[in-house]
């Protein structure tokens, strides 16, 4: 399903510093989109910026098009969507990038999708926004909602590539720790906060009230009732030895 992001193009407007173009690449090329325009670039400052904030990008970056304006850069598009942070009539059905991310890679199934970034000094134009089909503005604090081009950029796709469901979080490798373990951690740790001396038998249950409570929020797995089994007989036998030298076969790993 990723290769519908070859049908989503990024179309920078009117783009000034060719240091947000190279930073448009590289946010680019980390959601997996690939097909860049400027339309009527006005790049003051040469392209060695964006030759350097490209970083590994730099495919995107020299596989560019450009288009003498908008009306060009998106004439093979069947869906336009523009980006603006100002309100006004014509830009009251804007929608935020998550509300519209479903619905444009449905389209982007279709045809060609350009989304549409303007200026960095004063966005899009109504001229432009009016050859828009679908307008989005990425909710931000009303205190100061300019952003800068790139990051613009990376919400947006970022919001495609996160829609597409193609992304899988590393699982645990560990397996689950069985009661048996824990309860066994438990009473190591008793037996290591006595000795060490940080609570006294009279006070122990209460204590240990308290450390169980820790271990259930936080120690889940095997390898953690391992590492903490390891801590805790590191720790007995430094106390029972008089120093803190590795006890044989007190690894994290040891049970």
């Amino acid at each position: 399903m990723g290769e519908v992001l070859d049908n989503i193009r990024v179309v920078l407007v009117g783009t000034l510093y060719s240091g947000n173009v190279g930073s448009v690449c590289r946010a680019m090329a980390n959601m997996g989109v690939s097909d860049l325009a400027l339309a009527g670039p006005r790049i003051c400052d040469g392209w060695q910026d964006a030759v350097k904030m490209a970083v590994h990008a730099g495919e995107i970056l020299e596989k560019r098009r450009e288009a003498v304006d908008l009306a060009e850069a998106v004439a093979d598009c069947a869906f336009v969507v523009g980006t603006t942070a100002r309100g006004g009539l014509y830009r009251q059905h804007v929608k935020t990038p998550r509300e519209t991310a479903p619905e444009l890679l449905s389209l982007a199934e279709r045809g060609r999708v350009a989304l549409v970034f303007g200026r960095e000094d004063k966005g899009l134009t109504n001229e432009e926004i009016g050859m828009c089909t679908h307008l989005i503005r990425i909710p931000v604090h009303v205190g100061y909602t300019s952003l800068n081009l790139a990051q613009a950029v990376l919400l947006c796709c970022y919001e495609l590539y996160a829609a597409l469901g193609v992304y899988e979080p590393p699982c645990e490798k560990s397996l689950p720790a069985s009661a048996g373990d824990k309860l066994k951690l438990t009473r190591l740790w008793r037996e290591m906060l006595l000795l060490t001396g940080f609570m006294k038998e009279d006070k122990a249950d209460h204590m240990m009230q308290g450390i169980q409570r820790i271990f259930s929020r936080g120690v889940y797995t095997g390898d953690d009732v391992a590492i903490m089994m390891g801590v805790a007989r590191q720790a007995e036998w430094a106390a029972r030895n008089g120093g803190g030298v590795k006890a044989k076969g007190s690894t994290a790993g040891g049970k």
